[in-house]
């Protein structure tokens, strides 16, 4: 994964994504980075939760049970 502060993430979605305010996602962000620095996981398999994908997608999940692939060498993930 690449990982990208919570700050640019949450500036670059809201970007892409003009309906989305940008305070809400990095507060998501940050809650979800807590998550998962605490041990949460994904409620499907047991893996680590994606961070910045559960704040996307609604609910803690990893990558792979959210995208349905396994490569994430391209995607993101957020850090503080």
């Amino acid at each position: 994964m690449i990982t990208i502060t919570v700050e640019k993430f949450a500036k670059m979605y809201v970007e892409n994504n003009p309906g989305e305010k940008f305070n809400d996602i990095k507060s998501n962000l940050k809650a979800a980075l807590s998550r998962k620095k605490a041990g949460a996981v994904c409620a499907n398999c047991g893996e680590p939760i994606w961070a910045a994908g559960s704040v996307i997608v609604g609910s803690d999940g990893c990558f792979t049970c959210i995208t349905g692939e396994s490569d994430h060498s391209g995607d993101y993930e957020v850090y503080e």
